[in-house]
């Protein structure tokens, strides 16, 4: 057998090993590591239950509005253009106003209750925010969310306010965290719970973020507004 085709005979093996490799190692990943992808959905009967109503309508119109900045700042900011996640004050604390929100479907995927800070509330309907430490309000604007840890109230994510009206969020260690005070049914007419400015969900709600957030290869934008 000549030189020149024992060297054709050894590039074709070559590829062919190459080949298999190739193959076991998909059918490896895909059915021995089994990886998990976010099944969520945008819910039509959430936007239809908000558009049910003109207190509904209000809410999901500020949401469009708020979606529709958030497009364009996280695209210039480096955030996942994928989703985002929304909280509305101006919402009771008993009905669901902490959104995940689908930037490129332009949809509600999910939403939960969330508390706002002790003092932010005061004897009148509207809430009062604070950037000052030891104000125990909330505060507004849109926050960076960081790496996640184990805190006081088991998986808790770091936050990193991005403007002036947030920007001492990690010095006072406002974190987004679940609480087992956080129900995962709305109870409005009554409240729920008051954190000391922490965005704080229900457990079972903060699973569920835990996929978007663990997921993105980007940092996910939260932004509460009022």
């Amino acid at each position: 057998m000549s030189p020149k085709i024992l060297v054709n005979l050894s590039r074709r093996l070559l590829i062919i090993t190459l080949v298999l490799f190739a193959a076991i190692t998909s059918f490896g990943y895909y059915f021995w590591y089994r990886p998990v992808f976010i099944k969520h959905r945008p819910s039509k009967a959430l936007a239809s239950n908000m558009a049910s109503s003109s207190a509904g309508r209000e809410v999901l119109s500020r949401l469009k509005l708020k979606a529709a900045e958030a497009k364009s700042f996280v695209t210039e900011h480096g955030f996942s253009r994928t989703h985002c996640f929304l909280i509305d004050m101006r919402v009771p604390s008993g009905m669901k106003r902490f959104f995940v929100y689908n930037l490129r479907k332009d949809s509600v995927e999910l939403a939960g209750l969330v508390t706002h800070g002790s003092g932010s509330q005061h004897n009148s309907d509207d809430l009062v925010f604070s950037n000052v430490s030891n104000s125990y309000c909330t505060s507004l604007g849109r926050y960076k969310i960081g790496k996640s840890y184990t805190g006081a109230f088991g998986l808790a994510y770091k936050l990193y306010g991005l403007e002036d009206s947030n920007d001492n969020a990690f010095n006072r260690c406002v974190v987004l965290h679940g609480h087992s005070c956080v129900p995962n049914d709305e109870v409005y007419p009554s409240s729920i719970c008051l954190s000391l400015g922490c965005p704080t969900v229900s457990p079972d709600f903060l699973s569920k973020l835990q996929e978007y957030l663990d997921n993105s290869r980007s940092p996910v934008m939260l932004w509460i507004y009022y």
